[in-house]
């Protein structure tokens, strides 16, 4: 099988898609852990497939939920693992879906997406996509967090955007650049099926013209360090905010290492919502040979 597919990235959260609008071609696990591979493969942070929603058991829920959500996005970690969302990985997706005339959308329109997690609108802006994550929910619980190089473990707060996430509050950048990430964060007790874990610095002062800021490093579960997390920088405001207390900002610029993303919050008829913006660019395109 030869795997036409397109290179994306978003803050430098990278990715591997390709079309299979027919939901004829999955990629078995062992086939994704390859293609996501740095030095043997095309590398990613994860893999998106790019199917229509009635095609795939997991996008009749998203069509149920509603009609317009034609594309579903099919993510995959690195280390071949399903995920449930995407905050970068959907912006990407967007873009791509576009790129390939799958799609139309012109600034202000919105695009229903199909995710695991539920379906998702996409919009075009200013900075790239703005994308509508939905109600969000404290998890419970304030796991301790060990990470290699920090001596101290600290509590951290569980956030689920969609997906599952730790923020951890450090005391200063100094904190946050010795943070060995390439190791698994160690949580007490562990979540079962794993989390991504945060780690957040505010910065000083904490709010300027009402935007709240922060500096954030993440491990994904099932994908490592990486450059940045969509959602994870959604949790991130979410976990400052929450500690900040009364008077605390809806809005926050979110500074990780491949860049800086946008997050706000806002009420809706079912709850509060949060969204994500930041770019998406689409970086090469390719064919790779599977066994």
């Amino acid at each position: 099988m030869d795997l036409h597919f397109t290179k994306g990235q978003g803050t430098g959260n990278d990715f591997v898609l390709f079309a299979d609008p027919e939901g004829e071609n999955e990629l078995s696990p062992t086939q994704i852990q390859a293609v996501c591979d740095r030095k043997f493969g095309v590398g990613g942070d994860g893999l998106i497939r790019a199917v229509r929603s009635s095609k795939l058991a997991a996008g009749a829920a998203s069509l149920d939920e509603d009609a317009d959500a034609e594309w579903f996005m099919d993510y995959w970690n690195a280390d071949g693992t399903v995920s449930e969302m995407c905050g970068n990985g959907i912006r990407v997706y967007a873009r791509y879906l576009i790129d390939q005339g799958l799609v139309a959308l012109e600034p202000g329109d919105t695009l229903a997406i199909g995710t695991r997690a539920g379906v998702r609108d996409v919009q075009r802006n200013r900075t790239g996509f703005q994308v509508d994550l939905g109600r969000w929910k404290l998890a419970g619980g304030e796991p301790l967090v060990r990470a290699r190089n920090l001596p101290v473990a600290r509590p951290g707060l569980g956030i689920n955007v969609g997906n599952p996430h730790v923020v951890v509050a450090l005391a200063d950048d100094a904190e946050l650049d010795a943070a060995d990430l390439s190791y698994i964060p160690q949580l007490d007790p562990e979540p079962a099926g794993g989390t991504n874990v945060e780690f957040v610095v505010p910065s000083d002062p904490l709010v300027v013209d009402g935007v709240g800021r922060i500096r954030m490093r993440v491990h994904e579960r099932g994908s490592g360090e990486t450059l940045s997390c969509g959602t994870g920088a959604v949790a991130a405001a979410l976990a400052t905010r929450h500690w900040a207390g009364a008077g605390a900002p809806n809005q926050w610029r979110v500074e990780v290492a491949g860049g800086v993303l946008g997050v706000r919050m806002f009420p809706t008829e079912d709850g509060e919502h949060v969204s994500l913006s930041g770019p998406a660019e689409l970086v090469f395109d390719g064919v790779l040979g599977l066994g």
